[in-house]
């Protein structure tokens, strides 16, 4: 048998040979060499072991130095980081490299972020409520101003046509533009709270420019010449017949600009110049310009200008007029429409205002004859309801509507009209003014159309409630004019939904 190295040595040397052949000693030997062979085993492993452990432990020993120098580092970061944001804060941390007293900074921070984010949820839904508050108190100025001044505005109007005495014709002139200087002051500040509030909506129309130019030189004519002015257009002929776009807000613009030429020019020029910029087979682009040769600004005051409630000088006001809002509402307006107002002046020279505004291009090519610009407005044969609630209001419309030939009948709320509707009463158009007593407007349109789905409603309001449009639809309505009710848009308004009628009369 083979015995293990270390016990055949000591065989050899002390045990006499005739002891080997013994069965007892052999198995003894045996013993005692498995265990050499398991010591030398054992000795082998665990000096395996300690050489593993000993890298180990190097390892964990380098791994713990890159950490530690890692946490250094990002210690340093942080307080690099807090100082940038706020230096005072570092007052707070205490001196060395503890994380625990950073960590501790942090959530103290944390805990006052919280407690501002939470403040300022509150100021939010605070502010919310004010501009709530805000535009509810507008629109109930709104119709409350508005409503005496449709009045005022109205009868002017009916004076106008009742071949006035020539001397009462200077005083109808000057009633007529002290109340549309009163109108376009109070348009300009709720159209500026409207404006702040992101509540403009942009529609899109057909627009025929050269009539609507046309329109706005004709309505300030009289101005004009009024302090010895000559008001002149210059059209270009490539311009196509139509634009789709927001004819209100343009209208809206150039008379701000042209009214603004006026005031502060005396015995001189103003012309209205509409140019093609840029044509595409979607998009045309038109450049306006307004130009005066009036009293000229300053250079140094030319951005000031379109600044709110801000004039040139403080006299401006006292000897011209005007809110100071008017170039602001342009500025925002056209801002919202991806454009920019410009101004070239000199003092004494005059002004140069103009811009580039771009509009889809329009299916229209041909101008519809019978549009009545001039013509004596006429619905003959044309059965009207007209709803309304304030009797110098019913006293107005029945007023212009029977000089225009109209058949009227009068419902002094929403509730009449519904039961009118109700039994039987056939009419071709229906006037709905929309806050009256018993039943307003909206929910008297809705029990209509319940009962009729075809006949033409219209909304009357004095109210500039953002959402006034979307209400007035949502409850059936076909369309809506404003108060002060002004003849140049209400008879066509009426005129677009009884055209297909005329026929049957």
């Amino acid at each position: 048998m083979q015995y293990h190295a270390v016990l055949e040595k000591q065989i050899k040397k002390f045990l006499p040979e005739q002891y080997l052949g013994d069965e007892q000693v052999a198995q003894f030997l045996a013993i005692i060499s498995n265990s050499y062979k398991s010591l030398e085993k054992d000795k082998k492993i665990s000096e395996h072991a300690f050489n593993i452990s000993e890298m180990e432990y190097r390892e964990v020993t380098q791994n713990l130095h890159v950490q530690h120098e890692m946490t250094k580092q990002s210690i340093s970061h942080l307080k690099e980081a807090i100082h940038s944001l706020a230096p005072d804060a570092m007052t707070g941390i205490t001196d060395g490299d503890n994380l625990i007293s950073i960590i501790a900074f942090l959530q103290m921070q944390i805990l006052k972020a919280k407690e501002l984010e939470v403040a300022l949820i509150q100021s939010k839904e605070l502010a919310e409520k004010a501009a709530n508050a805000k535009s509810d108190f507008l629109s109930v100025m709104s119709h409350e101003i508005r409503t005496p001044l449709n009045a005022i505005i109205g009868y002017i109007h009916l004076l106008q046509n009742e071949s006035p005495l020539p001397s009462q014709v200077d005083f109808l002139r000057i009633l007529q533009i002290s109340a549309d200087n009163l109108l376009s002051l109070i348009n300009d500040v709720l159209d500026f709270s409207k404006i702040e509030e992101g509540k403009i909506v942009f529609t899109e129309r057909d627009i025929d420019i050269r009539a609507l130019v046309n329109n706005i030189k004709m309505a300030n004519r009289i101005k004009a010449e009024e302090r010895g002015n000559m008001l002149k257009v210059m059209f270009d002929d490539d311009i196509p017949p139509f634009v789709k776009g927001d004819d209100i807000r343009l209208m809206q613009i150039l008379n701000n600009l042209i009214s603004n030429a006026i005031k502060f020019t005396n015995n001189g020029k103003i012309m209205i110049e509409v140019t093609l910029k840029a044509l595409t087979a979607n998009d045309i682009t038109l450049h306006f310009a307004i130009i005066d040769t009036g009293v000229g600004i300053p250079r140094d005051k030319q951005e000031m200008i379109f600044e709110r409630f801000t004039q040139e000088n403080s006299n401006i006001t006292r000897d011209y007029g005007g809110s100071g809002l008017g170039l602001s509402i342009i500025k925002m307006l056209l801002n919202l429409q991806d454009s920019e107002i410009h101004v070239v002046s000199e003092p004494g020279k005059g002004s140069n205002f103009y811009f580039d505004l771009k509009f889809l291009r329009s299916a229209t090519t041909k101008r519809d004859e019978n549009r009545l610009d001039d013509a004596k407005p006429d619905l003959k044969g044309i059965s009207i309801l007209l709803v309304e609630d304030v009797e110098f209001n019913i006293m107005l419309a029945q007023k212009l509507l029977t000089n225009w030939n109209a058949i009227v009948t009068v419902a002094e709320n929403g509730l009449i009209a519904v039961e009118m509707i109700k039994a039987g009463d056939k009419f071709d158009v229906i006037l709905m003014d929309l806050q009256m007593p018993v039943m307003d407007g909206l929910t008297s349109a809705k029990e209509i159309r319940k009962l009729n789905a075809v006949v033409p409603i219209i909304a009357q309001t004095a109210s500039t409630s953002s959402n006034i449009q979307e209400l007035v639809f949502m409850s059936g309505m076909n369309d809506y004019v404003s108060k002060p009710l002004n003849p140049r848009y209400l008879y066509p308004t009426i005129l677009k939904y009884v055209t297909t009628i005329e026929t049957q009369h």
